[in-house]
């Protein structure tokens, strides 16, 4: 399974090394399309691989961290 996700990075989270932990936790590969961070919030556009499980499993840990989510649809 692929897919591209938008996600947004509450400021208190600044100093947790959130998506090295999502590759060593989950059987997932993660590609950092774009992203910016700065001590009060951070996003990240970012595509997941991997199998569908793993991913629901790593979605289900960002939650728990306060994460927002949001799926980006690929152009037409």
């Amino acid at each position: 399974m692929n897919i591209t996700v938008g996600l947004t990075f509450p400021g208190e989270l600044k100093d947790e090394a959130i998506l090295c932990y999502l590759c060593k936790k989950f059987e997932i590969e993660l590609s950092i399309l774009e992203a910016s961070f700065s001590e009060y919030s951070g996003w990240a556009i970012l595509s997941f691989a991997g199998a569908e499980e793993e991913i629901k499993k790593a979605f289900e840990y960002l939650r728990g961290k306060g994460i927002n989510i949001q799926k980006i649809e690929p152009m037409k």
